[in-house]
């Protein structure tokens, strides 16, 4: 049976009226290559600001940054509306505590981050925890605590998620330094975290940790003596039996004197996004098939 012409075209939108055309997505910019750039400059990485931690939306339509100026640790927000991207807005800011490295939960109903934010909202700053705010009609929710399961009396710093919902983060509730941990998330609560294996965490810094969606990799800042700044980025693939590959720095082509950090993997996998130099970076993520090959 042939269908009307006007049927057609109504069919037609129906399948593809959601599609979104990939040169509107993250901010309109120009891809790069696998030589890092600069994401959105003057947009996004600013001279007079320091630029954090960044996530994009699963559809590249959404995007939210950690920002420091003056001192004060911010959230930003832009969005893709019709064909234009919003200009950046704070989204999360407050007098007394800062707010940064945001992260979306996997359903992209929870926005994480880190705060010093006292647990009743008015006290003075303490130790960094982990927090979300929930995804309303009309905005977001107030500020809410990860809980007990996640955070401790020291520092909790950036996050990740799995598909299934397993948290990574870094901490140094156990020593003077920073390690990677891992905490699954079982009807609706975290469970204890479990810091990993020393092919990841040393007796020196790792922090900042990117875990790939499907847990086939990790990449994460590390202080180590073979680092070639203040921080560089490390990473580790996953083998059949689970275990994971010895860490790697990823060397001068991420890497450089100054601090890496921050990392993050688009959820499409084609870009890798990291601070440097107090700067947003970006590069194609087909990069980390190099590391691959290596290990």
């Amino acid at each position: 049976m042939k269908l009307p012409i006007y049927a057609l075209l109504t069919l037609l939108v129906s399948i593809h009226g959601d599609r979104i055309d990939d040169k509107l997505k993250y901010l309109k910019q120009k891809p790069p290559s696998i030589v890092p750039e600069i994401f959105a400059p003057n947009i996004i990485s600013k001279d007079d600001e320091y630029e954090f931690g960044s996530v994009f939306n699963k559809d590249a339509t959404e995007f939210f940054y950690g920002v420091v100026i003056n001192g004060k640790e911010e959230i930003r927000y832009s969005k893709l509306v019709g064909e234009n991207w919003s200009k950046p807005e704070v989204l999360l800011t407050h007098k007394k505590y800062g707010y940064n490295d945001p992260f979306l939960s996997p359903d992209e109903n929870r926005l994480y981050f880190i705060s010093k934010r006292a647990l009743d909202g008015q006290g003075d700053p303490k130790d960094y925890d982990i927090w979300y705010v929930e995804r309303l009609n009309n905005g977001w929710s107030e500020p809410i605590n990860a809980g007990p399961s996640i955070n401790s009396n020291n520092d909790e710093y950036y996050i990740s998620f799995t598909n299934n919902g397993t948290m990574y983060f870094s901490s140094n509730k156990v020593g003077s330094n920073f390690d990677i941990y891992a905490s699954k998330y079982v009807n609706g609560e975290f469970q204890k975290p479990v810091p990993l294996s020393d092919s990841i965490n040393t007796l020196a810094y790792e922090a900042d940790v990117f875990i790939a969606p499907d847990e086939s990799y990790i990449i994460f800042c590390g202080t180590r003596q073979d680092g070639l700044g203040r921080g560089d980025l490390y990473i580790s693939f996953k083998n059949t039996n689970g275990t994971w590959t010895k860490s790697v720095n990823m060397g001068k082509r991420i890497n450089t004197k100054n601090h890496e950090l921050c990392p993050f993997v688009s959820k499409d996998g084609k870009y890798l996004f990291y601070t440097s130099n107090k700067d947003l970076y970006w590069v194609d993520a087909k990069i980390l098939e190099d590391y691959k090959r290596s290990k």
